[in-house]
């Protein structure tokens, strides 16, 4: 092509021969194929576990305050949207529930690997929710949610006064149902205490309710041995009980008064005893001497207020002054006193604990209405305590 074309103009500045031809050889190269390597798509790492590892129904201390409860959240783990469905869990705080969930969320996610899972708390549904508004990606969200296989969502009592993101979680939780897929949720108060519809309430109940009861003595000493267990710490068996009569209501308190001990011990070398542990927790605990109350010291109060007999209130009558002293009498043993509550039933001519939890259930909303009533479980109750 430049030979037929550029001869002239070539020959008149590259060299020549004598034939008057171009002393010029052109040579093209072939062009070198260049090796193209494919990029790499990175491996997706199997997305880590939003599960605490460390709670586990292994280490989940059973006693007569939650075995019911243990039992029904292993039933649901090993068979999910099989057995109860929804299952609610409630309970004050520190008693449990969150290590319950994490519990099954890792029972699931070990036996049944293919189960889409998710644990969240209200306040991230409702964040998630109000972030897909902004973004106008609500069908994503929903069908993030309604194609999961177990959903556990934890502090369900946020969702109150909250109609519009009620609404929403209300129709995913029907989804998931429908579907039999498995629902846990957790309260710290029962469903019927919950300020929300009556189609969220009804939907709620559908399933089993359960309720984590505050640990008895027994049950708060194992849980100190086996959180100083974990902690390489030894805690004698007259300091674990010095600690377990002292804080009753919160298991993550007990956690921390083990914490501190433990620290104490392996920084000053020294073994726990009673005195360190009284005087390391001091700022922590509140002290005081403990008085017991007995069943027999609330039915003499409410024998004196109602101005009945104490074999009345033990008894089986059913005359309307008699049975409503009995449900105030019951309703207070069951707010002041730590045992189960079969063995508090039991106090009351052999009630069964059902019977309790209705008494207990018909006082709580009638002293919200009653100003007379409340005011006489007050009296009742300061006379109790003096």
């Amino acid at each position: 092509y430049l030979l037929d074309n550029y001869k002239e103009d070539l020959c008149s500045f590259l060299p020549v021969n004598n034939d008057g031809k171009l002393n010029v050889t052109f040579v093209v190269s072939k062009e070198k194929k260049k090796n193209v390597v494919s990029p790499t798509l990175p491996i997706k790492e199997e997305t880590e576990s939003k599960f605490n590892k460390a709670y586990t129904f292994d280490t989940y201390i059973e006693g007569p305050s939650n075995q019911f409860v243990k039992s029904a959240a292993l039933g649901v783990a090993t068979k999910p949207g099989k057995s109860f469905n929804p299952l609610f869990i409630h309970g004050g705080v520190g008693l449990g529930k969150t290590h319950l969930l994490h519990s099954i969320g890792n029972y699931v996610i070990k036996n049944h690997k293919r189960l889409k899972i998710e644990c969240i708390t209200t306040e991230q549904f409702i964040n998630d929710l109000v972030t897909a508004l902004r973004s106008k990606s609500v069908d994503k969200m929903k069908k993030h949610y309604r194609n999961l296989d177990v959903l556990l969502i934890d502090d369900i009592q946020f969702l109150q006064n909250r109609l519009n993101f009620e609404e929403e979680f209300c129709n995913t939780f029907e989804s998931l149902i429908n579907q039999n897929k498995q629902v846990i949720i957790a309260s710290d108060k029962p469903p019927s205490q919950l300020k929300l519809s009556e189609r969220m309430i009804a939907r709620m109940e559908w399933g089993l309710v359960s309720h984590i009861e505050i640990p008895d003595l027994e049950t708060r000493v194992a849980i100190i041995q086996n959180k100083a267990e974990t902690k390489n710490v030894s805690i004698p068996e007259e300091v674990a009980f010095f600690i377990a009569e002292r804080v009753y209501s919160n298991i993550r308190q007990l956690e921390g008064a083990i914490n501190r001990l433990a620290a104490y011990s392996r920084l000053l070398n020294t073994k726990v005893t009673k005195d360190i542990a009284e005087d390391l927790l001091k700022e922590m605990l509140d002290f005081k001497p403990l008085k017991t109350i007995s069943i027999e010291n609330i039915l003499k109060s409410v024998a004196s207020v109602f101005e009945i007999k104490i074999s009345d209130i033990k008894g089986d009558s059913r005359l309307k002054n008699i049975a409503h002293a009995r449900q105030v009498a019951m309703f207070l043993a069951k707010e002041l006193i730590e045992d189960s509550l079969q063995k508090i039933a039991s106090s009351f001519g052999g009630k069964t604990h059902s019977t309790l939890l209705h008494a207990w259930k018909k006082i709580s909303n009638e002293i919200q209405k009653n100003l007379t009533l409340s005011r006489q479980v007050e009296i009742i109750k300061r006379n109790i305590e003096n």
